[in-house]
């Protein structure tokens, strides 16, 4: 079966005047019904010349199921998840390993160009098509740790010579646990010269068979029966922890161990050089700068916001959950966090911050009914950029929102039908 089922449909609207605004305006505004959410993204996808499309939607299971329908149109390598955690914030629990893999790998990716996506394309002799990012808000709205970004996965290759005592150095720097024998994701085990590893984004382990100091066999097997179901050129392990223990997040950690009394035992941990589970929820006190995914794109790549109104209420939600929490869990921690509730910091940031510091173009895509309804224009919900740019006559603040939009309306997708003189 092919990869990509429906990958002719995205090209066959590519005369149609909504994905023409989706292609070449800035702040574009399209009406797109639900059901054909997909296939007009994967014509963004297919149709534009930029690198990486972002789709922000209001919840994970929307984009959950979004990933699902965009796949039949431009295979799997094309399309990845930006998951948000799954814990609480200050919760002393970090989140899924795969959670945090996928959450890096995306990172990667979106660095190198998607270099995997196009990889396979080529193989397959497909057109290649931008790299899309699906996300939900909570997920774009949450600090990145320090440099986290700039962290590569662990490569090894079918015939490469690798040094093994250096791999398990590098992959237990990368948060990997060694283990007797791997059972879960972010584990690995050395037997002579096997190295087992259960990759953060893998689906099965991987044997690492060396002779010497070559790779002399690669493959997947399975936990049960440890039987190899496949032969491997190349895996790309990616790390298990979103912070990077770098000498500076280490010196941070050093001296909040001082300053921080009621987490004085966990800052000296990591700045020890110590991973242990629920590291992560001291990540909005190591990050000294408030650092977010969206800064990573650039001006070559376009964000789509599904329902923008959606987006702004649920980010209000997330900020209000979060300062309940702060204030209830700071009660726990004795009382010089109480006394510092009002300056704890923030894992999540807020609306207007999305794209205060991205170049991307932005479009928004939502239900022609939303768009209709008094008071509920997309275009209100948008973050500003930054106050300080030159507004063109189709930006944030200019009449496209206002006057323009009510003489012209919103581009809608699919196009109403025209009127057959029947009564």
């Amino acid at each position: 079966m092919s990869a990509r089922p429906l990958g002719a449909l995205p090209g066959l609207l590519a005369g149609e005047a909504a994905i023409a605004d989706l292609l070449g305006v800035d702040d574009a505004i399209v009406a797109v019904g639900e059901p054909a959410r997909s296939v007009v993204l994967a014509a963004l996808a297919e149709l534009s010349t930029s690198p990486t499309v972002l789709v922000a939607t209001a919840t994970a299971r929307e984009a959950e199921q979004l990933v699902h329908d965009l796949v039949p149109f431009l295979g799997a390598d094309a399309v990845e998840l930006l998951p948000a955690w799954e814990t609480l914030p200050f919760e002393r629990v970090s989140p899924a390993t795969e959670t945090m893999g996928r959450r890096l790998r995306t990172m990667w990716r979106l660095r190198h160009g998607s270099a995997a996506g196009s990889a396979s394309q080529r193989d397959s002799g497909a057109q290649p098509t931008a790299f899309l990012v699906v996300a939900p808000i909570r997920a774009l709205l949450q600090r990145l740790g320090p440099k986290v970004e700039d962290a590569e996965p662990v490569v090894v290759r079918q015939g490469a010579d690798l040094d093994p005592e250096d791999l398990v150095a590098r992959l237990v720097h990368a948060g990997y646990r060694r283990e007797y024998q791997v059972e879960a994701r972010g584990e690995l085990a050395v037997r002579g010269g096997i190295v087992d590893v259960f990759g953060s984004t893998a689906s099965h382990p991987i044997r690492i068979d060396l002779f010497g100091d070559e790779v002399e066999r690669l493959t997947a097997f399975e936990i049960a029966g440890q039987r190899s179901v496949a032969d491997l050129e190349q895996v790309e392990l990616f790390g298990c922890r979103e912070i990077v223990l770098t000498k500076d997040v280490r010196e941070r950690a050093r001296l909040l161990s001082v300053d921080a009394p009621f987490a004085r035992d966990n800052f000296t941990r990591i700045a020890d050089g110590e991973l242990f589970d629920g590291m992560e929820s001291w990540l909005p006190w190591l990050s000294a700068e408030e650092h977010l995914f969206t800064d990573l794109l650039d001006e070559r790549c376009r964000v789509v916001l599904v329902e923008p109104r959606r987006l702004r209420d649920r980010a209000a939600e997330l900020l209000d959950e979060e300062v309940a929490l702060s204030e209830s869990l700071a009660t726990t921690w004795g009382p010089q966090a109480s006394d510092a509730t009002t300056a704890m910091p923030r894992l999540h940031l807020g609306f207007d911050r999305l794209l205060a510091h991205t170049t991307a173009k932005v479009a928004s895509a939502a239900d022609a009914g939303r768009l209709r309804r008094p008071g509920a224009s997309p275009q209100r919900a948008r973050p500003r950029r930054q106050p300080d740019r030159d507004l063109c006559r189709r930006s944030w603040q200019c009449g496209a929102h206002g006057d323009c939009a009510r003489r012209r309306g919103p581009l809608l997708w699919p196009p109403p039908r025209p009127a057959t003189g029947r009564s």
